[in-house]
């Protein structure tokens, strides 16, 4: 096979990991080229909720979310689904998601969760200043609406999490609550209401212009797929899939829900399994929307976005292959209509994206375990866009040999 002049860093996915770890490695000294089959942000980082979630600590397997989960699965349009046909397949996943939800790993993954929320943080707010993007940042915070005073005292864990981290929120309701979101349904008894929440104007306005100030930089972009790694002493050849091949120095796998796929053959078969996210973006008009808002006993966010306003969330446990099943999204978009009277359902556009999920909530970030010349970079679930930056910076000093400023031990791919 022909191959080209050697790569200094290839990176096997341009999402907004890839992105951001492309513009950490540049200012880093490093040449980074991305390399994605399809092109920059045109998978599960052109289409989500677009929030910063750096209050979100608390891994997904928790003794509350296990015990909802019967109730949960039964309904095929509820918060969390399993498409029967792929059951057999999860199975395995889903043992170690239950073993996740132990007490003890609840503990270790919310305290590692809890150092990569700060390390995103700071990150996250370089490289938005560096990289010239404040004009796409919204920062107006978030409110997480209850239906009742139980169902916002069940939250003291999260209250309790977000205390700890220093993360300023206050509990509202009547006329606050009116005044920070009007026209909510009179269901919406209560709210925990973050004022420093950030999200974006847009995902995928804000992951190609990360792009671009990378390459501003000296990364450049290159479209193709990568379908097997090959390590060598000093370098690694990526073989694509036209039969042709590329020599690289280093290589990052940031290529999202299908990375499995080239960690598998070379030694590391990581429980990567695909949460499958839904939803519908409005036009502006359709609702008085003043900030983001999370009904998390539904499973949804409504985000306030350029494009309009955006309606999804949920998960559901179907790999890579099934067809999707808008019902879901419907499904939301009828809930958001009970909890928001007025809104209007009509005029939007559905998505569904492919989130690559680990079951402690942890990213899989370290080498290879063949070789020291590949990193991984995947796995983070709802939180990519959240950690995008941190994991950046994180593999930047995986390559350069430089300190690490948190131990990332947790998110060794080789902890399964």
């Amino acid at each position: 096979m022909a191959e080209t002049a050697t790569i200094d860093v290839a990176i096997i996915g341009a999402g907004i990991i890839g992105l951001s770890t492309a513009f950490k490695l540049q200012e880093a000294g490093r040449t980074a080229v991305l390399i994605d089959r399809r092109g920059i942000a045109e998978e599960t980082s052109r289409g989500n909720a677009g929030a910063f979630a750096f209050s979100d600590v608390i891994p997904m397997a928790t003794s509350g979310v296990l015990g909802k989960l019967p109730k949960w699965l039964s309904d095929p349009l509820g918060p969390l689904t399993i498409r029967p046909e792929y059951l057999p397949q999860i199975t395995p996943w889903l043992l170690r998601f239950w073993r996740a939800g132990w007490p003890d790993r609840v503990a270790a993954s919310l305290k590692a969760q809890s150092a990569m929320m700060r390390i995103a943080r700071s990150e996250a707010e370089a490289l938005i200043a560096t990289a010239g993007l404040e004009p796409l940042i919204r920062r107006d915070g978030v409110l997480e609406l209850y239906e009742s005073e139980a169902e916002l005292r069940n939250t003291a864990r999260d209250d309790a999490a977000k205390a700890a981290e220093g993360i300023e929120f206050r509990h509202v309701r009547g006329a606050e609550l009116a005044e920070l979101q009007p026209s909510l349904s009179p269901k919406i008894t209560a709210a925990t209401f973050i004022p420093k929440w950030q999200t974006v104007q847009d995902p995928y306005d804000y992951a190609v212009a990360i792009g671009r100030a990378a390459m501003d930089r000296g990364a450049s972009f290159r479209q193709a797929e990568i379908v097997q790694l090959r390590p060598q002493d000093d370098s690694v050849i990526l073989e694509l899939g036209d039969g042709s091949a590329l020599r690289a120095r280093q290589v990052v796998v940031a290529a999202g829900a299908w990375s499995h796929r080239l960690t598998r053959p070379i030694g590391d078969d990581i429980p990567l399994e695909t949460e499958r996210g839904y939803n519908t973006t409005l036009p502006g008009y359709s609702f008085d929307l003043r900030r983001q808002l999370v009904f998390g006993g539904h499973g949804f966010v409504v985000t306030p976005l350029a494009s309009g306003i955006r309606i999804g969330g949920a998960v559901e446990l179907g790999g890579l292959s099934l067809p999707p099943n808008f019902k879901r999204a419907d499904a939301m978009l009828q809930k958001a209509a009970r909890y928001m009277p007025g809104l209007v359902t009509t005029g939007g556009t559905q998505w569904m994206g492919f989130r690559p999920s680990l079951p402690d909530s942890l990213p899989a970030i370290g080498f290879s375990r063949r070789s020291r010349n590949i990193v991984y970079a995947f796995g983070h679930g709802h939180l990519g866009l959240t950690q995008s930056a941190g994991t950046g910076k994180l593999v930047a000093n995986l390559l350069t040999g430089a300190a690490q400023p948190i131990d990332i031990t947790p998110f060794s791919p080789q902890r399964f």
